[in-house]
C-alpha cells in the first residue's frame, strides 16, 4: 500500500488494509501523519515500506513550522512606554530595569529623565536601589515568583559576574535554561551560543546549539534565526540560509541584511530575494524610529548612563 495523505484514502490501516469503526480505532503516524494504523504491530511491519516518505514529510513539516513560525518581533522586543519595536541588538538601545522587569528604550528613557524623574524608573517610577545588594535582592524576588525576564536577567549577571555577583557561569547557564523553558528568546540564542563554540565550561555540541536556535527562530528571535542562516551557509545549503537571512532581515537585524547582500553580490541570491530583504529591514527600522529616540542619539545619550550584561 502506498504512502499518501489520509485526508484523500479510505479510513483504512495502512498495513492490513482494516477499516476503521467503533471497534477499531486509526491512528496517524506521530512523524509524517501521512497515513494511519490499526495498532503498534501494524505500523512496526509496515515501517520498512514506509520509512522514506514518512522521513521526507517529517522533514517537509519541520521546515514548514521553522519557516513560517517567528516572523515578527515578540511582545518583550517592544518599549513598554512608546511601545515600538527597540532596534537590535536590544541591549544597545535599551535598558533593563530591575524593579519591574521592563526593557525600556534610550528615547523613553531619555524622556523621562528630561521630565525630571532622575533616577527613578521610567515605567514604575520607583526609585532605583542605592546599591547593587539591593538590586540583586529586588531581582532575586522575582526570580523566586519565577519570573522568566529575572530568571534570564540574573542569568545574564552570574553568567558575567556583574552588580557585585561573583563570576558564576555554571548558575548562569542553569538560570538561562529555566528561562528557556519560560519562552524567553534570548536565552535560547545564549544557549545555543555556548553549546555551539563550547563556551562556558559546556561540552560542544553543535546539533543541541541548532535545537536552542531553532526554538528561539520559532518564537521570533531575529539574531537565533541568523545563527542557524550562518550554520546552513557553513553546510553550503545557501537556499536554506537565504531563506533565515530574509526572515531576519525583515525583523531589522542589519547582519543578516549584510549576508544576504554578500549572497546576491556573489550570485548565490536572487535580485527579489535581496530586494524584499532590503524592504522589509527599511519598514522594520522605519518602525523603531521616534523623536525621543533621535534626540537621545542625537546628543549621545546611548553612550552613557548604563550599565548592561551582554550576550556571551
Amino acid at each position: 500500500m502506498s504512502c499518501v495523505p489520509v485526508d484523500v484514502v479510505e479510513e483504512v490501516c495502512a498495513n492490513c488494509g482494516k477499516e476503521g469503526s467503533d471497534g477499531v480505532t486509526l491512528k496517524k503516524c506521530n512523524a509524517c501523519f501521512l497515513v494511519k494504523y490499526c495498532g503498534v504491530d501494524c505500523q512496526k511491519v509496515h515501517r520498512k515500506q514506509h520509512k522514506k516518505a514518512c522521513k521526507e514529510r517529517a522533514a517537509e513539516l519541520k521546515d514548514e513550522e521553522l519557516y513560517n513560525q517567528g516572523t515578527e518581533r515578540v511582545e518583550a522586543d517592544f518599549c513598554p512606554l512608546c511601545l515600538l519595536a527597540t532596534p537590535i541588538p536590544m541591549n544597545e538601545h535599551s535598558r533593563f530595569y530591575t524593579c519591574c522587569m521592563k526593557r525600556v528604550c534610550d528615547g523613553c528613557i531619555y524622556a523621562a529623565k528630561k521630565g525630571g524623574l532622575g533616577k527613578r524608573c521610567p515605567f514604575c517610577r520607583i526609585l532605583a536601589p542605592d546599591n547593587d545588594a539591593e538590586m540583586v535582592e529586588m531581582m532575586q524576588k522575582r526570580v523566586d515568583a519565577k519570573d522568566p525576564a529575572a530568571i534570564d536577567h540574573l542569568g545574564d549577571l552570574c553568567y558575567n559576574g556583574m552588580f557585585g555577583l561573583e563570576k558564576d557561569e555554571s548558575r548562569g547557564i542553569k538560570l538561562w535554561s529555566e528561562a528557556a523553558e519560560l519562552g524567553m528568546t534570548k536565552a535560547h540564542f545564549n544557549l545555543g551560543t555556548l553549546f555551539f563554540y563550547g563556551r562556558g565550561g559546556v561540552t560542544q555540541d553543535k546539533a543541541k546549539a541548532i535545537l536552542y536556535w531553532e526554538d528561539g527562530a520559532k518564537q521570533g528571535d531575529a539574531m537565533s534565526r541568523h545563527m542557524l542562516g550562518l550554520v546552513e551557509m557553513g553546510n553550503v545549503k545557501v537556499d536554506r540560509a537565504v531563506r533565515h537571512f530574509v526572515i531576519s532581515a525583515k525583523m531589522g537585524y542589519d547582519n543578516s541584511l549584510d549576508a544576504l547582500k554578500e549572497i546576491f553580490a556573489s550570485g548565490y541570491a536572487t535580485k527579489q530575494q535581496y530586494v524584499e530583504a532590503l524592504k522589509g529591514y527599511q519598514d522594520a527600522m522605519e518602525e523603531t524610529k521616534s523623536p525621543q529616540r533621535d534626540e537621545a542619539a542625537r546628543i549621545g545619550f546611548t553612550k552613557f548612563g548604563k550599565s548592561e550584561a551582554v550576550r556571551p
